[in-house]
């Protein structure tokens, strides 16, 4: 399994990411630092990301633009968006299905909180891992 993770802060990333490996260490995690840098990723990658999990408050592209712009190209729309971000507010929220997400996740408080939440996430999908 292949995951994406678009976060412009590096730690989060890493946290991300550590979390994924304690999962299943077989997951190949990817990383990009923008909606731009994940757009040029994906179309350099030879294999397509099972999912991508997609932070909001980004500078120079945010979440919500780059979601608009990967469910217009026909290579990547089926790819499941996850929305992993801090922010709470409901609007947001549903602006974020609204453009195609699939899932939100509030960015969690420790570890053991992202663990689970990733496992939940993966434990519902038919691209399960576990």
């Amino acid at each position: 399994m292949v995951v994406l993770n678009v976060d412009d802060d590096q730690e989060d990333r890493e946290f991300f990411c550590d979390a994924l490996r304690e999962i299943d260490s077989t997951i190949t995690c990817l990383v990009a630092a923008s909606g731009m840098d994940a757009l040029s990723l994906l179309g350099e990658v030879s294999v397509l990301p099972d999912y991508i999990f997609l932070d909001i408050n980004m500078p120079m592209m945010d979440g919500k633009q780059f979601l608009k712009i990967l469910k217009t190209i026909p290579e990547f729309r089926s790819i499941p968006v996850i929305m992993y971000s801090t922010s709470t507010d409901t609007r947001e929220i549903k602006e974020c299905y609204k453009l195609g997400a699939e899932d939100f996740l509030i960015k969690p408080y420790s570890f053991e909180k992202l663990v689970n939440d990733l496992t939940s996430v993966f434990a519902f999908s038919k691209r399960s891992p576990i």
